[in-house]
């Protein structure tokens, strides 16, 4: 990502695993904050995973920027909406596995959307990484 520097307002550090960029206002166009994540894998113990979506909710919350984005690793699957209720999912997912719910709670508190699975793709750019154990 390419970006003019005399639009940074501030980037921050807040953890070790989430960064805060945010960018002024131009003109009419609100301001922009962007989140750069990369969630604990899952072989970090579940209390480091919560404590870092519990970080990232606090940090969102507590950002009032007009728009706000959050990019980054979440190390998980989301897969297609499973139900009507997951309005914050769209049905382009690939498949669903165990970490995949813990951003999914995410999006439902902030009601944020996962953007990824809200269009089509061909299959082969789906995804990034596959595990060397699968």
């Amino acid at each position: 990502m390419w970006i003019n520097t005399g639009f940074i307002d501030s980037f921050e550090q807040l953890t070790t695993r989430i960064g805060r960029l945010r960018l002024k206002r131009c003109g009419s166009t609100p301001a922009l904050t962007v989140f750069a994540v990369y969630a604990p894998t899952s072989n970090y113990d579940e209390g480091e995973v919560e404590a870092f979506y519990m970080d990232l909710e606090r940090f969102y919350r507590e950002d009032h920027t007009f728009f706000k984005v959050i990019i980054g690793d979440f190390n998980a699957k989301i897969g297609p909406r499973r139900s009507s209720e997951e309005r914050h999912i769209g049905t382009h997912g690939l498949e669903w596995d165990q970490q995949g719910e813990r951003p999914s709670e995410f999006n439902i508190a902030t009601k944020t959307i996962c953007g990824n699975s809200q269009f089509q793709k061909p299959h082969r750019q789906r995804w990034t990484l596959e595990s060397p154990n699968e």
